[in-house]
């Protein structure tokens, strides 16, 4: 008895009187799950490191290569980070942002020169655009004329920028026949391979005289974009000028560097994509933080990196030493596969990835959010109805759940089976893998939605605003950086799957990239398995290699600007 009593006051605190909580339990839990941490970060360190080991071949340069970039990037860059992270580390985030958003830039911009060279022309892409401003003129004008007719408008809608853009279904069917025409068969005649009369595109691309290809490009893809940038300048400022100055500094901008453009092998075209992807949104993002006058030291980093490279690349080449032989280069990135692994490369697969991810976007991402707006804003909550609503909540979740290769059955049996069309293409594989990631999009925007503070909902309600009002204008812009964090994620997932390609009879290997979405298509994950079977080990080791690490910085800098994008909304900047 006299044991426990000593055990019992050796707990107590003596100057309050009480019982001391053990924190040998706690400390026990931190260490458990900081050994699990760190256990599965080394693991997947090694994991990366070896299969960059194998695209790159860091072992094949010579010893006077990495001395050289060893002085002039790795040692300054370090130096920059130790002091950022010491003694400023506000000028850190500029540094990160600063380097961060040129380089998502250049991955954009690169996808969207793929679409230029690969499926539409200048000329076409102005004509489409031209045709959306003139729907939404139409639009606008309706909503005027003819007010409370909504669902003219909604036909007006949905109708006229697709007639306009692709064309009028001149379809010559036998209606004398006795027989009706299925659905399916209604679907293939007017869809798959249809006698279109001309759309607007194609008259604009018939005129006998129009303005060069870069000029058409400054106007319907610089003009835009230094549009939505210029109205964040003009928030900073709280002047509507700085709209219009940022459209005319990228406009001098962009259309100076065409004529530079060659010097580094670019044309013009090109240029001016990469450009208005980059340029502009680098300059917003300069001009902030040079008003703020907050971190501007860490506009040094991005400096120092680009110079400590062409410095490094000057000497060596001067010095004659060589570089890594790495299966990973330029010419990887640009040629087409070969049974030759030193000629192998992931240009038609990467083209094909990046067309089904315009397929994914244009059918999951509308549908995915509509039906968050629905089912938070819309939605019934008593009675039968309610009841129903909380079994397709519940069924959303478990399909966000379901195997990928149950996606790929769904479409084989929904697309080919269904509605016969071809096994293999282009639609049918981002419409299968858009099946596969509409339950994230879907969660991913009610999570954003009920994130949104109930009291400025009320306060718009109290203000005489309706409920579509308060939904377009209060709930939908507070909400949008979750929705487009959670679909940035849900692409990512995307753009690796594998099983539903396999299903849907996507090829393993293909010579040209697809010309449009209704072609035969390689995914990066696809042509990567079709590696891997190979006999030859540098296809299993090297060129498999290569692959994974592209598929991998497209996910990481996918995944990164989600983050990014997360943070700066949560800060509220």
């Amino acid at each position: 008895m006299s044991d426990e009593t000593s055990s019992r006051s050796s707990d107590r605190n003596p100057l309050t009187g009480e019982h001391a909580v053990s924190r040998l339990r706690g400390r026990v839990f931190e260490a458990v799950t900081f050994g699990a941490t760190a256990f599965g970060i080394v693991t997947v360190t090694f994991l990366l490191a070896y299969v960059f080991n194998d695209a790159l071949r860091p072992l094949t340069a010579d010893a006077g290569w990495y001395l050289v970039f060893l002085g002039v990037l790795v040692v300054p860059t370090l130096a920059l980070v130790g002091y950022y992270y010491l003694r400023d580390p506000a000028a850190g985030e500029v540094a990160l942002a600063a380097t961060g958003i040129p380089v998502v830039g250049l991955l954009v911009g690169g996808g969207l020169v793929v679409l230029f060279v690969e499926i539409v022309t200048p000329v076409q892409w102005f004509g489409t655009l031209l045709v959306l401003l003139l729907a939404a003129a139409v639009v606008l004008a309706h909503r005027r004329l003819r007010p409370d007719a909504a669902v003219e408008r909604l036909a007006v809608t949905l109708l006229a920028p697709l007639l306009a853009v692709v064309g009028v279904p001149a379809v010559a069917v036998d209606w004398t026949a006795r027989t009706p025409l299925t659905g399916t068969e209604l679907f293939t005649v007017a869809f798959s391979t249809p006698e279109l009369l001309s759309s607007v595109p194609e008259l604009f691309g018939a005129l006998p005289i129009r303005p060069v290809g870069w000029v058409l490009l400054v106007a319907s893809v610089t003009v835009p974009t230094a549009f939505l940038f210029g109205r964040i300048v003009a928030h900073r400022r709280e002047d509507d000028r700085g709209v219009w100055e940022t459209i005319a500094a990228s406009v001098v901008v962009v259309s100076a560097g065409v004529f530079l453009a060659p010097l580094v092998g670019l044309n013009a075209e090109n240029w001016v994509v990469l450009a208005s992807v980059t340029v502009i949104p680098t300059g917003t993002y300069l001009e902030g933080v040079l008003r703020r006058r907050e971190g501007t030291s860490g506009l040094a980093f991005p400096v120092v990196l680009v110079a400590g490279g062409l410095l490094g690349t000057t000497l060596v080449g001067a010095l004659g030493f060589a570089g890594p032989e790495a299966w990973l280069d330029w010419g990887f990135l640009t040629s087409p596969t070969s049974r030759d692994p030193e000629r192998a490369g992931i240009y038609p697969p990467l083209v094909g990835s990046v067309m089904m991810l315009v397929v994914i976007v244009v059918s999951a991402f509308p549908v995915g959010v509509a039906a968050a707006v629905y089912l938070e804003e819309y939605a019934p909550d008593g009675g039968i109805a309610g009841r129903l609503v909380d079994l397709i909540e519940i069924n959303i979740g478990n399909l966000a759940g379901v195997p990928s290769v149950v996606y790929g059955l769904l479409g084989l049996a929904l697309f080919i089976k269904g509605m016969d069309l071809q096994s293999g293409i282009v639609v049918v594989g981002g419409l299968t893998v858009g099946l596969l990631v509409l339950p994230i999009i879907i969660i991913s925007a009610q999570e954003s939605i009920r994130a949104v503070p109930d009291s400025q909902c009320r306060a718009s309600y109290g203000m005489g605003a309706t409920r579509w009002q308060t939904t377009r204008n209060v709930v939908l812009p507070r909400a949008l950086p979750g929705i487009l964090t959670g679909t940035i994620l849900a692409l990512g997932r995307a753009i690796g799957e594998t099983a539903p390609l396999l299903m849907i009879g996507a090829a393993s290997s293909v010579r040209l990239a697809p010309d449009g979405f209704f072609d035969k298509f390689s995914a990066m994950p696809r042509q990567i398995f079709a590696w891997s079977s190979e006999f030859d080990a540098d296809f299993r080791f090297g060129v498999l290699a290569a692959g994974v690490v592209t598929l991998l910085v497209v996910l990481l800098v996918m995944n990164g600007t989600a983050i990014l994008v997360r943070n700066r909304y949560q800060r509220g900047r």
